[in-house]
């Protein structure tokens, strides 16, 4: 893959742990309002429940507010506990605030930057808010390996959008024919990514079936094969 100058790697469930974080934080929240019902309990709804929202927000189908949310007031909802709005807000906004507190990445994130970080351009392209995305990369002392940061509220667009892509490459002076992009999600990250015409490499951390001629990896340091 010689013709590689740009690598796009997406953070959240790519490199930054995001379950095991947003788990930790969630423990502290409910400590901190008292929130008397089982953390996993909750969690258990939660995860699907969050996800299908972020579907939701990356179709342009809710707003921000609506996901912050609408996330923990059906996981609430789910285990038949009994919240206030007052409560909710509470929870959802210092759910953001704890969760780039915590910053457990994937076994293997810092080895693979450092083989890769000598011979090409890394960027980050991801969804999430400005607020926590930034902190999370500075926290997790992740900063220095990355020139660009591209986050969807900057770009007016979310991935799979062709546009964010679009923008990505203005941001980095780089070409769609020299370019990866690296992620989780199929839809997102991989096909957005592929009908923008960039390269791609699917974290296919849960070993799912891929159906196309994909190149993929079930743990980071697999990517050595191909750059």
């Amino acid at each position: 893959m010689n013709h590689i100058k740009h690598i796009f790697f997406d953070l959240d469930h790519t490199l930054w742990d995001f379950e095991t974080n947003s788990d930790i934080a969630f423990e502290a929240i409910f400590k901190k309002y008292q929130v008397n019902t089982s953390v996993d309990k909750f969690l258990n709804y939660y995860r699907s429940i969050n996800e299908n929202y972020w579907k939701l927000y990356r179709d342009e189908k809710i707003t921000k507010e609506e996901l912050r949310i609408g996330r923990l007031r059906d996981a609430f909802a789910k285990i038949k506990y009994k919240v206030d709005l007052e409560l909710i807000d509470n929870l959802a906004v210092d759910y953001i605030e704890y969760l780039p507190k915590n910053n457990q990445l994937f076994e293997g994130t810092f080895d693979i930057l450092d083989h890769l970080k000598p011979n090409y351009k890394m960027h980050i392209i991801t969804n999430g808010f400005n607020e926590v995305q930034y902190k999370k990369i500075k926290n997790s002392g992740l900063n220095h390996y990355f020139d660009k940061i591209i986050t969807s509220e900057e770009a007016g667009v979310k991935k799979p959008n062709p546009i964010i892509f679009e923008y990505a490459l203005q941001q980095t002076n780089a070409i769609s024919s020299e370019s990866i992009m690296i992620g989780d999600n199929w839809e997102a990250d991989i096909m957005g990514a592929k009908n923008a015409g960039f390269d791609v490499i699917f974290c296919n951390f849960n070993s799912k079936p891929v159906s196309e001629n994909i190149k993929s990896v079930t743990n980071l340091l697999q990517i050595k094969q191909f750059l």
